[in-house]
């Protein structure tokens, strides 16, 4: 922010476009032209960013620039995305000016200007300033990368284009967030089926080919991507493939670190192998009885696709060629022609698609909701990335509603940043002279109206069975005739143009009525009900979002999914819409407006004419003039006095007016004004009024710091006085006593007696010392009576005189704590026994040396204190079930807590990995750091020595009396005989490791170890010491793609016979 008054320097080296007190088109471009060319991508319009898509990446995102925006002044850094995000938190928290409130961040664009990018900068700086240490911000920061694999897709105009909208709201009490929730809008899936030139599916598919090995790929039913008609036949270059190699291990590990169990990821990926399959099934004409036959070669793409679902392969091809209906009580068979088993091919494709994206936006949401007591008030953040302006060579039914979605956030724009605004100097009857804007409110009318507008008309034909998508572009034409923003097509081509706010977008109209319908006949619906796939059956009818409020139901049609009677796709959109505003609406808005250089996606060039007309379609000219101007905030007086009231440093001010203008007086702050009810602010008055605030809270600390110390102190000379007066009286009371002993002594020293012979001593004998017996552990020290003078001391830190004292006789109660110590510890050994033992283990029956039994935090840092840098242990923690990673660092030991998550992986708290095993933990970290300091794992530390291990208390837990009774009296002495030190002498020099004690070395030890090793070899499932889970259907799977093989040129791998038995 520029002080007034000052030189205004150039344009380009500006951060925030409100301080010049010029500007025209010419001078904006220029500015925003040089800035973009010095990698200055953000430039502020008052408090709104304008971010400009480098399509390169930037230093500009590391954890020190995160940190130096964290609670930073505003307008003493340069602007940046991160500074968004900070402002949003802190007026969520109440510390901008007003109270509590949520928020939202707005973020707009057309598509390829780099939301997604923004939207995934804002979560991870927000998760960094309400870094509460727990794994709830790392599985948020990941829901980013799970949802672009299966929701974006490559397009002419971007190579990560969103092609559904998101909504994310972050759920916070006090600073930490609680929980998130996500809401999904409009998922194009007939993109699954279609494409452009030049366009590619969603990347989850590439990504899987590019992944899984060859036994994983045979395991789901995939070949060459050649193969698959879906994917064009199309696959990419070396460089590329690796890339998507990287990209579905992310996939892989955010699907771990949400939660997702591993059978549902493989029911996941079998049913997108389906998908592929099925779009390879073709058919040839019908014969003479009218039903349609199945072409022979891809009676096998028949059978996997039924596999890879789920379900039977009669009924799937029954849903294929013909369609089954009920009238009058009599089932009615009616065979398809070619096309339309061709359609109804690809509307099962779609549809299975949608639901698969729906269950993961369901799971995410049951996974990540927050777990708090309802009765618990909940701020939030949200942040809204939705697809961008879109205007293809082609515009199809969900270009239309992107471009409508799009049109409404320019309304919301426009309402906050002018409508409201301006409203609000009219009704105080300031001096102003209004600003005009480019208003779409008549496009949105022509859209949305009911029952004239375009959404209606298309349900109204929708409802015809006889309307087709000629009927309807007539419709349009004779209703909007005359309209300013509709034009119809010229010729004869079936569609219609619309004059947008970003400019003319001409549409088709073929398939309007059928994609607005999204209809599935009952035999498709019947199909996914029967399938042995969860995720097939239970989840709800997806692609649009759904209402996320609770709606009347009825109680025969609970399920919305096997209803027959729903809304249209048109009308779902709508109201997912108008639920979107709602919630906006009711938030604190924030806009990040992108803005993308050049359609080559090249990095430092920029295209004026391409950029200069985003500015004029965005309005950037009169937003920077309102906020130059205007005065964007405008509190009433009761708001103002009761938040600012304390810079009074008075009691009981009154909410009016008058206090209102004796706090602006009480302070430097120029440029305001006074209306009949409300004050009138520029946008950078609140952080001027926050430090007035900020400096007074600072004051109000340094008074309960010195009142706190001056009330210790007296607290502590009243005890000092105390003990000092006690021990006078312990000292007065011992001179007496001595006195009286003198006195008696003096008076025994005075009578005359007989010496008494005294008998003569004996010599005293030593006390024969036991022997020593190698197992018998060593006695403890008996404890000392602590003093009566200790009972109370200044060192117990009580600031009250009259506050609880320690004193004797708590023998009770520390036995009660000994016993919950020791009941924790028991449940946690029994954990460990039950569900990790085995998991641990190695091939010989040993533990690795790096672990440790239930060792104490300090025992831990005596074993490292004289290792080497980077020497590491993993300890069972003492106070839950779980473990602790050791480290040794530089000048000091660290302690990451390793949390096992319910679908079975390990994360080290904090970090964005998730593991399938303890040992695959430690081997990761053996070659990357652990964050945030990046220490490598080195060397492993074993025992301190073989005759002190840590580990007996494994072993009193697993070896039972139970089972020490089964042995026979031969084994307990060849036990014996052999070692007769007991367990813990093992030789010098070597590693010491637990030994698995509960498969003891007997009889019954041979042959479970045999058996494990037989299980091992017959099965394929065996990874790691944990089960593999397979495809429900595996079997027809493995037959469908040797029946494939047949019509197939390209050679299978040997594995499938491993595979089948």
């Amino acid at each position: 922010m520029m002080p007034p008054g000052e030189p205004q320097p150039p344009a380009g080296s500006v951060g925030n476009l409100a301080a010049l007190a010029e500007l025209d088109e010419a001078s904006l471009l220029q500015g925003l032209r040089e800035r973009f060319l010095r990698h200055q991508v953000y430039t502020d319009v008052g408090d709104i960013l304008i971010a400009l898509n480098p399509f390169q990446p930037l230093q500009l995102y590391g954890r020190e620039v995160s940190e130096q925006y964290r609670c930073h002044d505003e307008g003493s850094l340069p602007p940046h995305i991160f500074a968004v995000a900070d402002r949003a938190y802190h007026a969520m928290l109440g510390r901008r000016g007003a109270g509590p409130q949520s928020q939202c961040i707005v973020i707009s664009g057309e598509s390829g200007a780099g939301k997604t990018e923004s939207t995934k900068l804002l979560l991870q700086h927000i998760m960094n300033l309400c870094k509460g240490n727990s794994q709830l911000e790392q599985q948020i920061l990941q829901v980013n990368p799970l949802l672009e694999a299966f929701g974006n897709a490559q397009t002419v105009m971007n190579d990560n284009s969103s092609r559904f909208g998101k909504y994310i709201q972050l759920r916070f009490q006090n600073n930490t967030v609680r929980g998130a929730k996500l809401s999904e809008y409009l998922l194009e899936k007939s993109r699954v089926v279609q494409h452009n030139t030049g366009e590619r599916n969603f990347h989850i598919f590439y990504y899987m080919f590019a992944g899984l090995s060859s036994e994983e790929k045979e395991m789901y039913g995939l070949l060459d991507p050649s193969l698959y008609r879906y994917i064009s036949g199309r696959f990419g270059t070396e460089d590329v493939a690796q890339h998507w190699k990287q990209k579905y291990q992310e996939v892989c590990n955010a699907l771990d670190m949400v939660g997702f169990q591993e059978q549902e990821q493989v029911d996941m990926q079998a049913i997108l192998a389906g998908v592929l399959s099925l779009g390879n099934v073709t058919f040839e004409p019908p014969e003479s009885n009218g039903s349609l036959k199945l072409s022979e070669a891809s009676r096998g793409w028949l059978k996997a696709a039924a596999g890879q679902f789920g379900v039977q392969e009669d009924e799937l091809l029954k849903c294929l060629i013909c369609t089954m209906s009920v009238t009058r009580g009599e089932q009615i068979q009616r065979f398809h022609t070619q096309q339309q088993a061709e359609d109804a091919r690809d509307s099962i494709a779609k549809v299975a698609y949608g639901r698969v994206f729906g269950w993961i936006v369901s799971k995410i949401n049951e996974l990540l909701a927050e777990n708090v007591d309802p009765e618990v008030e909940l701020r939030e953040i949200g942040i809204l990335d939705i697809f961008g302006f879109e205007n293809f060579a082609v515009n199809r039914f969900e270009q239309l509603c992107i471009n409508l979605a799009n049109e409404q956030l320019q309304h919301f724009f426009n309402h906050h940043i002018f409508q409201l605004e301006q409203a609000a100097y009219r009704a105080e009857e300031l001096s102003w002279e209004t600003i005009t804007y480019n208003n779409n409110e008549p496009i949105l009318n022509l859209l949305l109206a009911k029952p004239l507008g375009l959404l209606s008309l298309l349900d109204e034909q929708s409802a015809f069975p006889q309307a087709t998508d000629k009927t309807f572009v007539d419709k349009l034409n004779s209703s909007f005739k005359g309209n300013l923003h509709f034009q119809p097509a010229r010729g004869r081509v079936l569609g219609f143009s619309i004059i947008h706010y970003a400019g003319k977008v001409q549409y088709t109209a073929d398939g309007f009525l059928e994609k607005n319908r999204d209809t599935l006949p009952a035999n498709v619906r019947g199909l996914f009900i029967n399938s042995i796939t969860p995720l097939l059956t239970t989840i709800s009818r997806t692609g649009t979002l759904m209402p996320h409020v609770k709606a009347k139901i009825v109680p025969e049609a609970d399920n919305k999914f096997n209803s027959t009677r729903k809304q249209s796709a048109g009308a779902q959109f709508r109201h997912s819409l108008m639920v979107l505003m709602e919630r906006m609406y009711s938030a604190n808005p924030h806009f990040v407006r992108c803005i993308k250089p050049n359609n080559q996606k090249e990095p430092g060039v920029v295209d004026n004419q391409m950029l200069l007309q985003q500015l004029r379609y965005n309005g950037l000219l009169e937003t920077i003039r309102i906020r130059r101007d205007g005065f964007s905030w405008r509190p009433t007086f009761e708001e103002f006095a009761e938040r600012y009231g304390i810079l009074l440093v008075k009691p009981d001010v009154s909410l009016n007016k008058e206090s209102c203008l004796k706090i602006l007086q009480s302070t430097d702050i120029t440029g305001w004004i006074c209306g009949k009810s409300r004050l009138f602010f520029k946008y950078w008055h609140q952080e001027q009024l926050a430090k007035y605030v900020e400096r007074l809270e600072k004051a109000a600390v340094v008074i309960q710091k010195v009142f706190r110390g001056f009330r210790c102190r007296k607290s502590y000379l009243k005890l000092m006085a105390e003990l000092r007066a006690q021990a006078q009286r312990q000292q007065e009371e011992a001179e007496r006593e001595r006195s009286r002993q003198q006195a008696m002594e003096a008076e025994a020293q005075k009578r005359i007696s007989l010496p008494i012979p005294v008998p003569r001593k004996r010599l005293p004998r030593p006390y024969p010392h036991p022997q020593t017996v190698p197992d018998m552990p060593p006695r403890p020290p008996v404890p000392r009576p602590r003093s009566k003078l200790t009972e109370f001391t200044p060192f117990d830190n009580f600031l009250h005189p009259t506050g609880p004292r320690p004193v004797l006789g708590t023998e009770e109660q520390t036995g009660e704590e000994a016993k919950m110590r020791q009941l924790k510890r028991g449940a946690t050994l029994r954990w460990f026994r039950e569900t990790q033992a085995q998991k641990v283990m190695q091939d010989d029956g040993a533990f690795p040396s790096w672990l440790h039994g239930m060792i104490s935090r300090r025992e831990a840092e005596n074993l490292l204190i004289d290792k080497p840098l980077g020497c590491f242990l993993v300890r069972i923690s003492q106070s839950r079930p779980g473990y602790t990673l050791t480290y040794r660092g530089e000048n000091r030991c660290r302690h990451y807590m390793i949390e096992m998550q319910p679908n079975k992986r390990y994360v080290i708290l904090g970090e964005d990995r998730a593991h399938t095993s303890l040992t695959e933990l430690v081997q990761y970290h053996q070659t990357v750091g652990i964050q945030p300091f990046m220490e490598k794992l080195t060397v492993p530390c074993g025992q301190n020595s073989s005759e002190s291990l840590d580990y007996k208390d494994l072993e009193s837990l697993t070896v039972t009396p139970a089972v020490v009774a089964e042995e026979s009296p031969h084994e307990e002495q060849t036990s014996a005989s052999a070692c007769p030190a007991g367990r813990t002498t093992l030789k010098a020099g070597t590693a010491t490791v637990l030994r698995s004690v509960w498969f003891r070395r007997t009889k019954n030890f041979q042959e479970q170890q045999s058996l494990d090793k037989s299980k091992t070899k017959s099965s394929l499932g065996k990874a790691g010491g944990r089960q593999r889970a397979f495809p429900r259907l595996h079997s027809s799977i493995c037959l469908a793609m040797k029946e494939i093989q047949q019509f197939s040129s390209v050679p299978l791998n040997g594995s499938f016979k491993k595979l089948q038995h």
